[in-house]
């Protein structure tokens, strides 16, 4: 036997120990593989791990060992029994080892990252939330100081108090160095420095707008940072300091338009103003986000306030204007008062002065057609009469017309009989129309109501007047009135749209046409025919007379009574049509309807005489005492005259049947007089009729006269017929007022 230093000879190589020597290794090389992998997850998971180099070098380690591993399986050399026997047992060892190892981490890596890492893992969630709650914080604290900026803001509505306080608050709120507004000028083509923070006085320094730094400002919505050297940011002297932080935003200025003051007007961004901010000098401060963010909110606000501010200075210019133009119409509208109260003045004393005169001359006139005239005399006598009453229509024109424009005259409303207003019409028409050998028919539809409710003097007027013109106008030929209820498709003009008629059942439109065969109307002039003082200038009629108030006054008359007039006319020489449409009621009490016709006034009296009538006269003035006396006389009366109250009063007595008294004289109180004879006589029967005689047309005359007791009034001028009618009336009916 050799040796024992002599390496033993090798056993060949036994496969099943080579099988599980492969086996061993390529479980080792993958249990060092996945150890590695496992370890890369556990460190990307846990980010607070504190050794992660550590865990990276152990990771390269074990990979080379598995490399290692992996490689023995291309070098196996034949090997003693022995060698083979403890290099198997180690493998087998380190495979159980490492596939124990790399199970085990497998359970014990969650245990790990929840809870060796759990403290750092905290700690940083506390500073995450830290950061969080102090972003809360100073957002809060932001909206705090927003809504206090806010609030100081739209406490006021004068635009350079809002102005001042934006500044003062954001300077204080955000601790600013100096904080200025520069605000457009009128030109639009500069902006001015308006307002500071530090300087009380600024210097109106300007800047032209078209600047790269302004126009990059208002350009956007944010808060922008400029350089502490643009000429707008020049807001302190020159010094030896550092400059703070300059942030510039800019403040939409909202312009008005179509402002209304019952209406929200219309907004637009015209122009902006410009907002700059500069923090503290020689400080490491610097703007933050919520700050910024702070100055942009503010810009909006002042913007919103200056709006309401502005719209508040319109209205109250709006307000103003408004004020001065109802002083303006104040005072025009007592000066037309005043006016009105003057002319209705004029015209009340003027229709007294001119009546009294005209009484003397139509009484006078009157009572000389009684006598023996020859035949040129009483053409004069006729002419004075025909002229005095023409002048008296135009008294009583001038009046209605008065009244009419001032708004003063009103429909009498009561039921009457219509078909006795049109009977009237004929009877006083036909007399005229006679003599110049016109023939006039009247034609009443069978389904015109025979009574209605209505202004009778005012409708017989008005329909007086249009037949009267009609008969003026036509030298030959014939007029024809015609009246019926107006159905709806016959009451619309189309030349009076404004005119829109509604039917009921308590009320109907009458209608009324005039047609006569006269002289004709130019299309062209029938506009101007309703006007004062128009008349129709055709060579035909340019004589016939008329002061061209009768239409313009029927116009206004057909209004009152919501109704409608118009003529119609193919041309001169071809005649014309006039017609009117007017609202009346109809009676309420069907007893009404059925009371039988009574004529106002007889039309022919004849030669009735009043022989022995005692009758007293009071009136001041000498010609129309003795003018009145004069009618008396010839209709038979026995007349007592006095000029003053005082005899009237001593003279009266029971034989005297009807006193006499112009209730208009100055210096005699008629109402007076009046009432103490009520007081005389005791009883009515033996108390004279006392009846006003005036020349003045209102209605409180009349209404003074009810009230003290008189049983009449006439209005001056008085002719004989007319004389005549009134006492023969008044000794019937023991009253009578005659319509004003």
């Amino acid at each position: 036997m050799e040796s024992c230093n002599c390496i033993e000879p090798q056993w060949p190589p036994d496969d099943l120990l080579m099988k599980y020597q492969y086996i061993s290794d390529f479980f080792i090389a993958l249990a060092y593989f996945s150890i590695p992998l496992e370890l890369i997850y556990f460190v990307k998971k846990s980010a607070v791990f504190p050794y992660r180099w550590v865990l990276v070098q152990f990771g390269a380690f074990i990979v080379l060992c598995g490399a290692t591993h992996l490689i023995n399986l291309w070098t196996f050399t034949v090997h003693s029994r022995t060698v083979a026997s403890v290099m198997t047992t180690a493998k087998v060892l380190t495979a159980a080892v490492s596939c124990i190892t790399a199970l085990m981490l497998v359970h014990i890596i969650p245990d790990l990252l929840s809870v060796k890492t759990r403290e750092l893992f905290l700690k940083n969630k506390a500073a995450e939330l830290d950061r969080e709650m102090g972003l809360i914080r100073t957002q809060e604290e932001t909206g705090r100081h927003v809504r206090m900026l806010t609030h100081e803001i739209r406490s006021t509505l004068d635009r350079h108090t809002i102005l001042k306080t934006t500044l003062v608050e954001l300077g204080r709120t955000l601790a600013l160095q100096e904080c200025a507004l520069w605000m457009p000028t009128r030109t639009g083509l500069e902006l001015q420095l308006s307002y500071t923070l530090r300087q009380q006085n600024p210097v109106g320094y300007t800047v032209p707008i078209h600047h790269p730094v302004i126009n990059q400002v208002f350009s956007s919505n944010r808060a922008v940072k400029i350089s502490p050297n643009c000429p707008v940011a020049r807001l302190r002297p020159a010094g030896k300091y550092m400059p703070g932080e300059v942030v510039a935003v800019r403040v939409p200025l909202l312009h008005l338009s179509n402002f209304h003051i019952n209406d929200w007007p219309e907004l637009s961004t015209k122009r902006y103003a410009l907002m700059v901010l500069m923090l503290p000098s020689d400080s490491a401060r610097q703007w933050h986000v919520h700050e910024l963010e702070l100055v942009e909110v503010v810009a909006d606000q002042v913007a919103v306030a200056l709006s309401h501010a502005a719209i508040l200075e319109e209205s109250m210019r709006a307000r103003d204007l408004l004020m001065e133009q109802n002083v303006a119409l104040d005072l025009a509208r007592r000066e037309a008062e005043t006016a009105i109260r003057a002319r209705n003045d004029f015209l009340a004393v003027m229709n007294h002065e001119m009546r009294t005169p005209m009484h003397a001359i139509i009484a006078l006139s009157s009572l000389l057609q009684e006598t023996e005239l020859t035949p040129e005399q009483r053409l004069m006598v006729e002419t004075i009469l025909k002229s005095s009453n023409l002048l008296a229509t135009l008294i009583n024109d001038v009046l209605d017309l008065s009244r009419l424009e001032d708004g003063s005259l009103q429909l009498d409303l009561g039921t009457f009989n219509l078909y006795a207003v049109f009977r009237e019409v004929l009877n006083l028409i036909k007399p005229i129309a006679s003599v110049k050998k016109l023939h006039v028919s009247l034609n009443l539809a069978p389904d015109l109501p025979e009574y209605a409710v209505g202004d009778e003097k005012r409708l017989m007027q008005t329909i007086l007047n249009i037949v009267g013109n009609a008969v003026k106008f036509s030298k030959e030929g014939s007029i024809s009135i015609t009246a019926f209820v107006a159905k709806l498709d016959t009451l619309r003009d189309s030349k009076a749209p404004e005119f829109l008629p509604v039917l009921s059942d308590n009320h109907f439109y009458l209608r009324v046409q005039v047609k006569d065969s006269g002289s004709g109307i130019n299309p062209l002039d029938i506009p101007k025919l309703f006007t004062k003082f128009a008349q129709n200038q055709s060579t035909g009629t340019r004589n016939s007379g008329g002061s061209g108030l009768g239409l313009a006054i029927c116009k206004r008359f057909v209004n009152l009574m919501e109704g409608h007039i118009w003529i119609e006319s193919e041309g001169l020489g071809k005649g014309c049509t006039a017609i009117l449409i007017v609202k009346l009621g109809m009676p309420e009490r069907v007893n009404e309807s059925k009371l039988p016709y009574v004529p106002k006034m007889p039309t022919n009296h004849g030669q009735t005489a009043f022989p022995g009538l005692k009758v007293l006269v009071m009136d001041e003035n000498g010609v129309s005492r003795m003018v009145t006396k004069g009618l008396l006389l010839h209709l038979g009366c026995d007349v007592t005259m006095v000029g003053s109250s005082d005899e009237c009063l001593r003279l009266v007595s029971y034989e005297h049947k009807v006193v006499f008294m112009d209730i208009c004289v100055p210096g005699i109180d008629s109402y007076g007089i009046t009432i103490r004879i009520h007081e005389k006589f005791s009883k009515r029967h033996e108390r004279p009729l006392l009846v006003a005689l005036t020349g003045n047309t209102d209605k409180v005359t009349k209404e003074n006269c009810m009230r003290a007791g008189m049983d009449g009034l006439i209005l001056k001028p008085v002719s004989l017929d007319k004389m005549r009618s009134v006492l023969t009336d008044l000794l019937e009916h023991r009253v009578f007022f005659e319509a004003i």
